[in-house]
């Protein structure tokens, strides 16, 4: 069965589940929601899986996206620049943290992910490379 990966503002079709894959966004609204994630760490706890990530950077973006076009027309502001000043403006951010806080919480709470595998090594396998490491590292020396 083929499913869609988003890849900016279309769709690349995958043929298994499998190969699902975060897009690389280099406009601003990857940036935003990255930059919400960053300072909101408890994003990372809700969102704990492949799929889970997926999921909430594509609706992330798609929400903010729609959200910063509502608070354009609603503002009159110079075309240049015009995200830049709506992130200035401290009510608006607010409402962009407050919508990726909603979609995270959304994302976690769908069913169907609950035996999905986090993402990142296991604690063993973290203790397991500090191991390795510290063993080569000692052997370079």
């Amino acid at each position: 069965m083929a499913c869609l990966a988003p890849t900016g503002l279309s769709f690349a079709v995958m043929s298994e589940p499998e190969q699902a894959w975060i897009p690389l966004v280099d406009g601003p609204i990857g940036a935003i929601v990255d930059r919400v994630q960053e300072e909101h760490p408890e994003i990372g706890e809700l969102i704990d899986s492949p799929n889970r990530l997926l999921a909430f950077r594509t609706f992330a973006y798609i929400r903010v996206g729609i959200l910063l076009g509502r608070l354009l027309v609603e503002r009159d502001l110079e075309p240049e620049g015009w995200i830049e000043q709506l992130l200035e403006d401290r009510e608006c951010y607010d409402e962009v943290v407050r919508e990726v806080l909603a979609v995270a919480k959304d994302t976690a709470d769908e069913p169907g992910y609950e035996r999905e595998e986090p993402v990142g090594p296991s604690d063993e396998e973290r203790a397991r490379f500090a191991e390795f490491a510290k063993r080569r590292l000692s052997t370079d020396t």
